[in-house]
């Protein structure tokens, strides 16, 4: 069985623009996915954050960490939350700079959150998880738009 070919040069050309059509929107979604989770993964850092700094009863008691206190570790969530939510609206613009902080901060939380574990196990795992997806989602399909 063969494959059919467009006739003349216009058919060639529109089956081109449709071709780069359907790659200008391959890995769309996942940049979308990844902008909504930078959103929501620093709105919950900056609330966690202020809750930390707060000396609230949410997290576990008197437990060790590798350095600071809770104080200390919940000005890192609230800047680092703020960073994301920044970056996610970079992403949703398909900037550069949005991608690029949505990689750093994604990776700075996720390390963050594997040390922020004493506090809180479970929660920083998922946050952790959750990380890992965004950054490659940033990296292998937030790159720039095809030609």
């Amino acid at each position: 069985m063969s494959a059919t070919h467009p006739a003349g040069p216009a058919e060639a050309r529109a089956a081109t623009r449709v071709e780069a059509r359907d790659l200008e929107r391959h890995g769309e979604g996942w940049t979308i996915f990844a902008g909504a989770m930078l959103a929501v993964l620093g709105v919950l850092n900056v609330i966690y954050g202020i809750g930390a700094i707060d000396d609230s009863k949410v997290y576990v008691g008197n437990t060790e960490y590798v350095f600071g206190d809770l104080n200390t570790w919940g000005w890192f969530l609230l800047c680092v939350g703020a960073v994301q939510f920044v970056g996610a609206f970079g992403v949703w613009n398909r900037a550069q700079w949005g991608r690029w902080i949505g990689i750093v901060a994604a990776g700075g939380n996720a390390i963050l959150q594997l040390l922020f574990m004493p506090a809180f196990p479970l929660l920083s795992l998922a946050l952790f998880a959750v990380d890992v997806l965004v950054i490659y989602a940033l990296i292998q399909y937030g790159g720039r738009e095809q030609a």
